[in-house]
């Protein structure tokens, strides 16, 4: 892989970088649609390689920002099956094609941008509420394989997170250390796999400081916007995203 010189791939990159700092900044969702984004203009399997160095240092900025507002008991119920998510998708990844990942991103795009739309629509958040720690386990194994092949565990956390009614503090500061201690994970995984290459750790290092503003825009920002607006149009632009993904991938 060559650093790419076309303008459009440094305005979506830029763009996605931007949305997933956000994310990390407390708009808990935005970055879903990051990396289905980088997927259009390069190797969505380099592009994770790109992006996970990015996600661990917004992690430190977003986790110190909100360290006293978490739920421990929340934590506990997800973090064990996202472990097993990771390592299913290392299996996944280290067995399939470029195309069958670039299929399968978009189809993790496609189904949460209607999945959230639906939510919003109808109002299902709190349909968990009577179900089992084990349920929550599973959405961690869920949020732990989707991240790992997409950087896209946020809607799966948020299946189980919000049927949870926390405080709004309580569960940005809990998705920051679930996404944190997941992240920190896939290290070895992307290690074994041979994804970290000079090349994507350059691209890293052009990215490194819009990544970081971005987080501290999202700490400030996110206590005084209210974002239904903007997440309506981040979850039709996933959907798009999306459709044009499985769409490559299949033609």
């Amino acid at each position: 892989m060559t650093v790419p010189a076309d303008t459009a791939f440094w305005l979506v990159a830029g763009l996605a970088i931007l949305l997933v700092g956000l994310a990390k900044g407390g708009f808990a969702g935005l970055g879903a649609v990051s990396m289905p984004l980088i997927a259009l203009v390069m190797d969505p399997v380099q592009g994770a390689a790109m992006l996970l160095p990015i996600l661990m240092v917004q992690d430190v900025v977003s986790v110190w920002s909100f360290r006293k507002e978490y739920d421990r008991a929340l934590l506990w119920q997800m973090l064990p099956g996202a472990a097993l998510g990771i390592f299913l998708g290392w299996l996944f990844a280290n067995s399939v094609s470029t195309d069958a990942v670039k299929g399968l991103v978009g189809l993790i795009a496609l189904a949460f941008g209607l999945y959230r739309l639906v939510e919003n629509r109808l109002g299902t958040a709190g349909w968990a509420m009577g179900m089992p720690a084990w349920v929550g386990t599973f959405w961690g194994g869920v949020a732990g394989f989707t991240s790992h092949v997409a950087h896209a565990g946020g809607p799966p956390f948020q299946i189980w997170a919000l049927s949870r009614n926390l405080p709004h503090t309580i569960f940005i500061g809990s998705s920051a250390i679930f996404f944190a201690a997941v992240n920190y994970m896939k290290v070895p995984a992307y290690l074994a796999l041979g994804q970290f290459t000079t090349e994507t750790l350059w691209l890293t290092a052009y990215f490194m400081p819009l990544a970081i503003l971005s987080t501290f825009a999202g700490v400030v920002l996110v206590r005084r916007v209210s974002p239904e607006r903007f997440y309506l149009a981040i979850n039709l632009l996933m959907i798009a995203v999306g459709t044009e993904l499985v769409r490559e991938a299949l033609f």
